[in-house]
């Protein structure tokens, strides 16, 4: 497939585009809120501007939560189907106590040694192929990113990075420029490339091969204009473009193609990663690949600020030789403690098969319900799932905000993603149960009906 055609597949310019974070976001304009939720919402006006960002027509006021429950102060329990950062659950015990005891005996930065660092490093690093084996720990997901774009530049000798067309990959400076879905206006510059998410629409039954083909089209292009190329930078659940993943393994022509150009590629983790997809730990197992460089976030500690990356020891080396990497709360014993507590919560709690069994059931029941509602597409792996709305004149975003609202004032908790924001996103701690499922497809149903 040609670029141009590529393109023109892309555009539809009837619809509109919404940035991220405006999806699910409180406007000011809704109904009447209780008087300690108005107040503090007055509070986060005057402190935080234009800068904050609150969910839902009526913001909730939390007050405490555990597992996959949270708990506001109307005295209303809420079903958490939108919330990946406590992968292994609200306040897991495990991790909760696991932070406390090392808070209590010293906390300090990693230019000291201490065990848990090298516990969590040790038991981190097993769980990914034997070549990607040294770690870099950060604090957030964009910290990560950051890193791994300044990693794949050094090695590449090139400076243009692609993305997909509605990717989210942080909010530092470098990487909001790959993060097209940030923009309110204009666009990433020149060096950064997008290409459609691999959606079936437009690349029919041979996803693989349209996406490896759109990917090769951008690498002539950057070529064309005297840009050398970096490397490939996705999600590997493809997350905000609406939840791509399947079929297993269309990956993996995409990534041929990118070093054939001489370019790295990039997993991003923080939403597919530690066993969100119910097949292993990483979502990039699934395609059958080893990337160059993996990043990690937002779950990795259970929302204690803690982020990573994992690459081979030749890339990090390359980059060590010209530059030092210091981060004074990166690998933090805390921090460390919180990670290894994770893992160790996972396995014990049997999380990514309870993944696989739950998401098995969720799609099933998706899928009966899409044969009587406006749904068009039921997608995803494991726990991440994707619920696309549309009708005969195209994606329907009214009624993907009309139900995140509506599953709110049920008790359930929820989000959007895609170009269009058509798309309802499940990604809910992993203890979830079936139980749980059957009550958001209950739910839905009713609110469709």
């Amino acid at each position: 497939m040609k670029r141009q055609d590529i393109l023109k597949k892309q555009d539809i310019p009837e619809q509109e585009e919404l940035q991220i974070l405006s999806l699910n976001a409180f406007s000011g304009m809704g109904g009447a809120m209780a008087p300690d939720v108005a107040a503090l919402v007055e509070r986060r006006r005057r402190a935080f501007g234009a800068a904050s960002v609150l969910f839902y027509d009526e913001p909730l006021r939390i007050v405490r939560a555990e597992g996959a429950t949270i708990h506001a102060s109307d005295g209303r329990a809420y079903l958490d189907f939108y919330n990946n950062v406590p992968t292994v659950g609200h306040c897991h015990p495990k991790v909760v106590e696991a932070v406390r005891a090392q808070l209590g005996a010293f906390n300090t930065h990693s230019r000291y040694l201490f065990d848990v660092a090298h516990d969590y490093a040790e038991k981190l690093l097993a769980t990914f192929p034997a070549e990607l084996s040294n770690l870099v720990l950060a604090c957030t997901g964009s910290e990560s990113n950051d890193l791994a774009l300044r990693l794949a530049r050094k090695v590449s000798g090139g400076e243009g990075i692609i993305v997909t067309r509605t990717a989210y990959h942080g909010n530092t400076a470098t990487v909001t420029e790959v993060s097209p879905s940030s923009y309110k206006t204009g666009a990433p510059p020149r060096y950064i490339r997008m290409v459609p998410p691999p959606d079936p629409a437009l690349f029919g039954n041979d996803i693989a091969q349209g996406f490896a083909d759109a990917v090769k089209a951008e690498i002539a292009a950057l070529k064309a204009d005297g840009i050398g190329f970096a490397g490939l930078l996705v999600d590997t659940i493809f997350s905000s473009d609406g939840v791509y993943a399947d079929p297993p393994g269309f990956l993996k022509a995409a990534v041929e193609v990118t070093r054939a150009a001489g370019g790295l590629f990039i997993a991003d983790e923080v939403q597919p990663g530690f066993g969100r997809t119910g097949e292993g730990m990483w979502g990039f197992s699934r395609h059958g690949v080893v990337p160059d460089i993996v990043t990690m976030g937002k779950p990795m500690g259970n929302g204690y600020p803690m982020a990573g990356l994992v690459t081979r020891p030749d890339i990090l080396d390359a980059f060590c030789a010209d530059f030092g990497y210091f981060n004074t709360f990166a690998g933090s014993p805390a921090a460390c403690a919180a990670g290894l507590a994770v893992l160790e919560a996972i396995e014990e709690d049997g999380l990514i098969a309870n993944a696989a069994r739950v998401g098995r059931h969720l799609t099933a029941r998706l899928k009966r319900l899409q044969a009587r509602a406006p749904i068009t597409a039921v997608r995803g792996a494991g726990l991440y799932l994707g619920i696309e709305f549309g009708t005969e004149k195209g994606p329907a975003p009214d009624i993907a905000k009309g139900l995140i609202n509506g599953l709110r004032d049920h008790g359930i908790l929820i989000g959007a993603a895609g170009r269009y924001g058509n798309v309802l996103k499940i990604r809910p701690p992993l203890c979830v149960t079936t139980a749980h499922a059957d009550l958001l497809v209950d739910t839905l149903e009713e609110l469709l009906t």
